[in-house]
């Protein structure tokens, strides 16, 4: 017998890490957009596991993949070829115009491979003293201790100190800043092309350009955290597309395997060669399973009629947004972000929203305190956003009743 939703929470609370703050819902089926609890209720989800499900829930398709793959060979580890993990590695290097993949578990995996690349290649070229990383305030890198060392809030650094030494930080998109603190102890900078979990922030115009002149000067790596961002998530394949710049090392996971535990770390010959024979491995990555899943939703991904469709569902995102900032003016600061990775900035918080949304059957997260942020499945349609944008409305006129 199936059980209910109290009964899954109250297994869970007695088993598991306290270690998350988990909404008060069990979810047990899902596909497409729609997913439903314990108890049958049927919820739109604008969430997509953060930014994962690209293609929804239980895309037939990639259970074909799975199930085709898994009665031929699930996994070898990196002491032998395997054929996915070869056209996978084509398929990304190509459409990146870099030079060589590493794959990992999961987008902090990606981002420690990248940390240990760039110091490896500083070090084979300039020394043992030249390792400084900057990154910037207010992003996310992922939770191991190297990657949240790199992570430019001091709020997830509490309790665990010493972090991992030669991190600087800097206002992300202060291009005065990053001058002042990249010097010949630099290694590399390393940059959210839009910061997600810091509330959908994106670099002013110019920004990255002249982040990319100030490397080269410097002879640092330019380091690009796409774990969010890349493949499809802002209407291009990786989100540096946007801003007319090339990155040395390049990370990537969440759509890569839709939610199958996969990352990837691309980079050019340059950096990439730093990572010899021994320096770096893993076990579980390049699996035949996750690399089979990777190849079919890549190329599905990479299709440009699916990436325009994707611009297009965010214009008219973006312009119910805007309505309902101009309808609730006192209430809605700003919209913000790019593609379907995009922002509703409150005047107030936004968790209470949230919430009135998720009991009205609309799953969206609340990030950065004012900030109701929206990356759902890019199979999302323009039904399911006038469905959302009404709901928001509706939610945010009985949560702040003096906002209209």
């Amino acid at each position: 017998m199936a059980l209910t939703t109290k009964q899954i929470i109250e297994l869970g609370e007695k088993h598991l890490l306290n270690n998350v703050n988990r909404q008060p819902l069990a979810l047990v089926r899902g596909e497409g957009l729609s997913v439903w609890d314990a108890e049958g209720k049927l919820y739109l989800d604008f969430i997509a596991g953060i930014a994962t499900c690209a293609f929804g829930h239980c895309p037939p398709f990639a259970s074909k993949v799975l199930t085709e793959q898994s009665q031929k060979l699930w996994h070898v580890s990196n002491l032998f070829w395997n054929e996915p993990i070869v056209e996978l590695a084509a398929i990304l290097t190509k459409a990146s115009g870099l030079d060589r993949a590493f794959f990992s578990n999961s987008g902090a995996e990606a981002n420690e491979t990248a940390i240990k690349m760039a110091r490896k290649h500083s070090f084979d070229r300039f020394g043992p003293d030249r390792h400084k990383i900057i990154t910037a305030l207010n992003s996310f890198h992922g939770r191991t201790m190297g990657a949240i060392s790199a992570t430019g809030q001091e709020k997830l650094h509490h309790g665990f100190a010493p972090m991992l030494p030669g991190f600087v930080f800097v206002p992300f998109g202060d291009v005065a800043a990053l001058k002042s603190a990249i010097d010949e102890k630099t290694c590399a900078v390393m940059l959210e092309p839009v910061q997600g979990e810091g509330g959908v922030l994106t670099p002013p115009p110019g920004y990255f350009a002249q982040v990319q002149e100030l490397c080269r000067e410097k002879e640092a790596l330019l380091i690009f955290d796409e774990i969010q961002t890349g493949l499809g998530r802002t209407g291009k394949d990786f989100a540096f597309r946007h801003f007319d710049v090339k990155p040395d090392i390049l990370t990537l996971g969440k759509a890569l395997g839709c939610g199958y535990p996969v990352g990837a770390t691309l980079a050019t010959e340059s950096a990439a060669k730093a990572l010899t024979p021994g320096s770096h491995s893993t076990t579980l990555g390049g699996a035949p399973l996750a690399m089979a899943l990777g190849i079919e939703l890549a190329k599905k991904i990479l299709d440009p009629s699916f990436l325009e469709n994707v611009q297009s569902v965010s214009r008219f995102f973006i312009g119910r947004l805007s309505d309902i900032q101009s309808e609730r003016p006192k209430l809605v600061a700003q919209v913000r972000g790019l593609g379907l990775m995009l922002a509703l900035v409150l005047n107030s918080p936004a968790g209470p929203v949230s919430d009135a949304l998720r009991a009205k059957g609309f799953l969206v997260n609340a990030t950065a305190s004012t900030v109701l942020r929206f990356v759902p499945p890019l199979i999302v349609n323009e039904n399911e956003i006038n469905l959302l944008c009404r709901a928001i409305i509706e939610a945010l006129d009985e949560v702040y009743p003096d906002g209209k």
